[in-house]
């Protein structure tokens, strides 16, 4: 057999950037990553992808069922894909859905207590993941840094 050839690897880096460049794409890394490291282990340990945990999140916080249309305005995902993301949790007796007392066109939804249970599994597999990659490498004056980028971005009007 012939002897492979070892694999030369290249270090690719972006060049000089602005500083504002760098704190950019540095959020861009950060949460593409934790996001990918998270949404990793939902799968692999509760076949629950990200985008089907942030819609029972949403859930998870509230007392009362909430409007399929408030989701879609709150979640990451589009309004399309929320609704797919209901129907899925549906299926799985995760979610149930109501029609609303107060308006015919809008649907209510709520966790079942199946979907409580697995909202709580999975949020400890969420803690455990962000554990390693961000709340131990990051201390309280980090965060307290981050929650202040965070609330500066949020005051800023959106389009």
């Amino acid at each position: 057999m012939p002897e492979e050839a070892p694999v030369i690897r290249t270090v690719l880096a972006m060049g000089e950037l602005p500083a504002r460049d760098h704190a950019f794409y540095g959020f861009v890394w950060a949460g593409s990553t934790l996001t990918a490291h998270v949404d990793q282990a939902l799968v692999r340990a509760h076949d629950l992808p990200l985008s089907w945990f942030e819609v029972m999140l949403w859930l998870h916080g509230q007392t009362e069922s909430v409007a399929a249309s408030e989701l879609g305005a709150k979640t990451l995902p589009s309004r399309s894909q929320v609704s797919r993301v209901i129907d899925a949790l549906r299926a799985r007796g995760l979610v149930e859905r109501a029609p609303s007392r107060h308006d015919a066109r809008s649907v209510l939804i709520a966790l079942t207590e199946k979907g409580r249970q697995a909202f709580t599994d999975a949020d400890a597999t969420r803690r455990q993941v962000l554990a390693e990659l961000f709340d131990d490498p990051l201390d309280d004056q980090d965060i307290q840094a981050l929650n202040a980028v965070w609330a500066k971005l949020k005051q800023r009007p959106r389009a």
